[in-house]
């Protein structure tokens, strides 16, 4: 454990499912770094793992989504987490549509965005994609419903492990 573990460890995070489309190729991952970062112009920022198939994709996408999930949503966290896509065609076992862009968008999912990739950060092992909004969709409107959080997720396995 490290000093810094001291305070990640306290953070719960929601989760989200960041999916991308390019070249005939689909790829999408759980995500747990992820968050507004401007509010105008309103921009949002994913961090993808670079050993992670979904950040190959994204690098040749113009546009890539992001998906919030709730708890009850759990098996789809677990394919896009536990999975990958290197063995597994995950948008074979979810429902999904092309939306603005070419972006993979899933159904049935709390809430989605599709962004315009505006600005790649290399910040180490991973890759911030900076997205200016373009699209966005909901189930219904905000009811107070709690969304999947890094601790709801912590019992899956990553497709592609850091270490």
């Amino acid at each position: 454990m490290t000093d810094f573990d001291a305070f990640t460890d306290l953070l719960n995070p929601d989760m989200c499912v960041v999916t991308a489309g390019a070249a005939g190729e689909r790829a999408g991952c759980l995500v747990g770094f992820a968050s507004q970062c401007s509010m105008r112009p309103v921009r949002f920022v994913v961090w993808l793992s670079k050993v992670n198939r979904t950040y190959e994709v994204a690098l040749a996408a113009e546009f890539l989504a992001v998906h919030l999930l709730t708890p009850e949503q759990f098996a789809l966290a677990d394919l896009f987490g536990g999975e990958t896509g290197d063995r597994v065609d995950k948008f074979a076992r979810a429902r999904w549509t092309e939306e603005h862009g070419g972006a993979v968008v899933l159904r049935d999912v709390a809430a989605w965005f599709v962004g315009r990739i505006g600005q790649r950060i290399d910040a180490g092992d991973h890759v911030g994609f900076v997205l200016d909004p373009v699209r966005s969709g909901a189930q219904g409107e905000p009811d107070g419903r709690p969304l999947l959080r890094l601790a709801d997720a912590l019992a899956i396995e990553p497709g592609h492990p850091v270490d």
